[in-house]
């Protein structure tokens, strides 16, 4: 297997001198491909922060972090919209998706944006839905649709330019438990197909659906399984 993610000693301060908050103290953390890791911790532990930095949504105070054998932490503004575009797949809580658009036209975005041509963008879109289970949904809005299904949608749409890794912020936390199985059952199937998955919580029983979890407290791993 090849390294997906690689950080060494990296740290996060926000504010300077006397209003200095230290959220990461040195991470160290190592994802093989095809691994489906949770990064589970309270309200401060600082996985909120590990995030943006894995997501090249931020920049570390300090260290090194390696995406897919590049290295990122010094990238330039346009260079980290590029990996985000290519490298990584957002899920979000929220979902994200464009409401005036379709759920076809949301999953063709990334591919419109890394430049794919018109019918490869609608076939590869068809074939996500159809992957997710929804694809006899694909002229409808996101407002015509459930939680559950939109969150579909969203995941469709974080795998259309086979990204490196999924990173999944809370992502059922915005659905009841029965709905919020089910989506955790599709990220575990994709991780059996070769997926990376890399899954944000504060909930202990999404966390354990994962077979390894990365536990952050106070800006350090305090425990990994």
């Amino acid at each position: 297997m090849s390294r997906v993610i690689e950080t060494r000693n990296l740290t996060k301060v926000y504010g300077s001198n006397g209003t200095a908050v230290h959220a990461l103290r040195g991470i160290d953390l190592l994802v093989e491909r095809g691994e489906f890791v949770a990064l589970i911790g309270p309200s401060g532990s600082g996985k909120s922060t590990l995030m943006a930095i894995l997501g090249c949504l931020d920049k570390p105070s300090e260290g090194t972090y390696q995406l897919d054998g590049e290295a990122v932490e010094g990238l330039s503004g346009s260079a980290l919209a590029r990996i985000r575009n290519q490298k990584i797949g957002f899920v979000f809580q929220s979902y994200n998706l464009l409401p005036k658009a379709s759920v076809l036209r949301n999953v063709e975005l990334p591919m419109l944006y890394g430049g794919a041509g018109g019918r490869e963008r609608h076939e590869r879109a068809m074939a996500l839905l159809e992957k997710v289970g929804i694809a006899d949904k694909a002229k409808k809005l996101p407002a015509e649709l459930s939680g559950g299904q939109r969150q579909r949608v969203a995941i469709a749409r974080a795998l259309a330019n086979e990204p490196a890794m999924l990173l999944a912020d809370e992502p059922t936390g915005a659905l009841d438990s029965k709905t919020g199985s089910e989506v955790l059952a599709l990220f575990g199937e994709l991780h059996t197909q070769g997926n990376t998955v890399i899954l944000v919580t504060h909930d202990p029983s999404v966390a354990a659906r994962a077979p390894r979890q990365v536990e952050l407290r106070d800006g350090l791993i305090a425990a990994a399984a």
